[in-house]
């Protein structure tokens, strides 16, 4: 079978495009150049448990900037992510930072690599579908603001919603999609809508140029290759959560039975 080789398009620190080259059969490296002429240097390809880690690694370290600590070493960094340490050596090695034996890593400069890498140093426009009770709590969280994800829009087709306020963002009809798109450049949409319309919203958030979208409906979304899609279904978490509970319960009576048997 030959290789198959894609196109990547990713934006860069001053926003310029650059393409790269992806070898699909082996993806641990991955080699950049700028649309400019400008080279860069070859960057390994970062597992997708590796990025689901690292957001929760610069939560921990922003914490710690708050509280003026500069230094933390894999273990401490591992114990307050609830991980081992060598996953955490194995995570920031992606990144290019080995930190120092006997001190560890440097708390900003690990900040600063890791915003780098997640392209949080700028902003991410987002659009969201529906303003209904979801969608109005998603536009007025300050949040999604504060972390660098203003809220570029948010469209329905309920003509009694069209034209209200959510959040400081007046609600406009979906069929305007596209321009609050194109308008502020957004890349990443929010479906926020009932299951039986979630698939008709990811669609028109597709072809109004959306490459990556929260989906807050319980459904499995069906989408072109290469369109990135996290899904939050809460009552599927309460689910896993209420097997826990059982769990425990099942310990407790038990431990009470054995208890009871031997007195």
């Amino acid at each position: 079978m030959g290789v198959v080789r894609t196109v990547m398009i990713a934006v860069t620190d001053d926003h310029r495009l650059s393409t790269g080259l992806r070898d699909e059969s082996s993806s641990s490296v991955v080699v950049t150049r700028s649309v400019f002429g400008m080279a860069e240097r070859p960057r390994r390809r970062i597992p997708d448990a590796t990025v689901a880690r690292l957001p929760i690694y610069l939560r921990i370290l922003h914490d710690l900037v708050e509280n003026e600590i500069t230094g933390i070493s894999s273990e401490q960094l591992a114990e307050l992510a609830a991980v081992n340490a060598a996953k955490v050596r194995k995570d920031l090695s992606y990144l290019g930072s080995y930190g120092t034996r006997g001190i560890g890593y440097e708390v900003r400069y690990l900040v600063f690599q890791i915003e780098r890498e997640l392209g949080l140093n700028h902003e991410w426009p987002v659009v969201i579908v529906g303003a209904g009770n979801l969608g109005q709590a998603l536009s007025g969280y300050g949040g999604f603001g504060q972390k660098g994800f203003p809220v570029a829009g948010v469209v329905d087709i309920d003509p009694a919603k069209i034209g209200g306020v959510v959040g400081g963002v007046r609600v406009r009809h979906i069929d305007e999609l596209p321009q609050v798109v194109a308008s502020r450049q957004v890349a990443i949409g929010v479906v926020a809508v009932p299951a039986d319309a979630a698939q008709d919203a990811a669609d028109r958030l597709v072809k109004a140029g959306i490459t990556s979208i929260l989906n807050f409906s319980p459904v499995v979304l069906t989408l072109p290759f290469g369109i990135h899609v996290r899904t939050v279904d809460l009552a599927l978490e309460l689910q896993i959560l209420s097997y826990h509970e059982q769990q425990r319960q099942t310990r407790q009576a038990a431990i009470v039975s054995s208890k009871s048997a031997s007195a």
